[in-house]
């Protein structure tokens, strides 16, 4: 989602790996729970449906898809989602394995994952290596201010000071209104808890972050006194979906028509608002 910066470069290494200049490491072995799924004449879905394992890869990213340091499972958004497909495609187990994000798709090429779940924006550079699914959802930045604060929207931050993180589109849209004179002061922090930290304590007056990632941190982190500031209609919006290998069109068919089910008995939409997002992110 949200560290698609960083891609561009990543996306022509991509490319050449792929026209065979050597990946780094081969295809893991096809044993339950072992690794992904090679190319066989009976198809990808077949072979995962016999190995009874779906891998996905994630960057182990809250709340899209991450492993729950207490109950050691998978879940998030994605992982949600994603678990509930395979079991309707008669797939007992979705396995994750954590990737840099930015090496995601490199790894889905290498074929040592099945597909990418991991709150991924569909974006033209990276369809030029991978197919997505339809869409899932979508989100964007949110702005988070203090519950007691008074600012209800950008127009009120000219004489604020306003965080941003590292790496984010999100600190470049807030360096953007900082030079057109809507914010007084930009301060970088290196994480989303520094960023929600300095919010909270008062060392900033707003931040400007992922609004998902947010959401979720402040419903379950009661010691942040936060809030996302709404109405907010979002600078930068993607739209998510899962990733799979262009050559996977059985699974990707498969995937889409669960998918499709799932979003008119409204199980997308209930797992959208367990994670604090609303009808605003139903994508179409």
């Amino acid at each position: 989602m949200k560290k698609w910066l960083k891609y561009v470069a990543v996306a022509s290494f991509s490319l050449a790996l792929l026209a065979g200049c050597g990946g780094q490491s081969a295809p893991v072995n096809q044993s339950a729970g072992s690794g992904a799924t090679s190319s066989t004449s009976k198809g990808t879905l077949q072979t995962i449906k016999e190995r009874g394992v779906l891998v996905v890869g994630s960057s182990n990213d809250t709340p899209f898809a991450f492993i729950d340091k207490d109950t050691k499972e998978f879940t998030g958004i994605d992982a949600e989602i994603i678990k509930e497909i395979a079991k309707r495609l008669g797939i007992p187990k979705v396995e994750m394995k954590e990737i840099k994000f930015e090496n995601l798709l490199i790894e889905l090429n290498n074929k040592n994952i099945d597909m990418v779940t991991d709150g991924m924006y569909i974006k033209p550079e990276r369809e030029k290596i991978a197919t997505f699914t339809i869409p899932w959802y979508r989100e964007g930045e949110g702005l988070v201010v203090r519950k007691d604060s008074d600012i209800k929207g950008i127009e009120d931050l000219k004489d604020k000071v306003v965080g941003g993180q590292k790496g984010m589109a999100f600190l470049e849209y807030a360096q953007q209104l900082q030079k057109e004179g809507k914010i007084k002061e930009v301060k970088i922090f290196g994480s989303q808890a520094e960023l929600l930290l300095a919010t909270n304590t008062q060392k900033i007056d707003a931040c400007i972050t992922d609004s998902a990632t947010a959401a979720y941190s402040i419903a379950h982190d009661p010691t942040l006194a936060l809030k996302l500031v709404s109405p907010y209609t979002p600078h930068f919006e993607g739209t998510i979906a899962a990733a799979v290998r262009k050559e996977d069109k059985d699974l990707l068919e498969a995937v889409n028509q669960e998918l499709k089910k799932l979003k008119e008995e409204g199980f997308v939409l209930e797992v959208l608002k367990k994670y604090g997002l609303n009808e605003d992110n139903m994508a179409q």
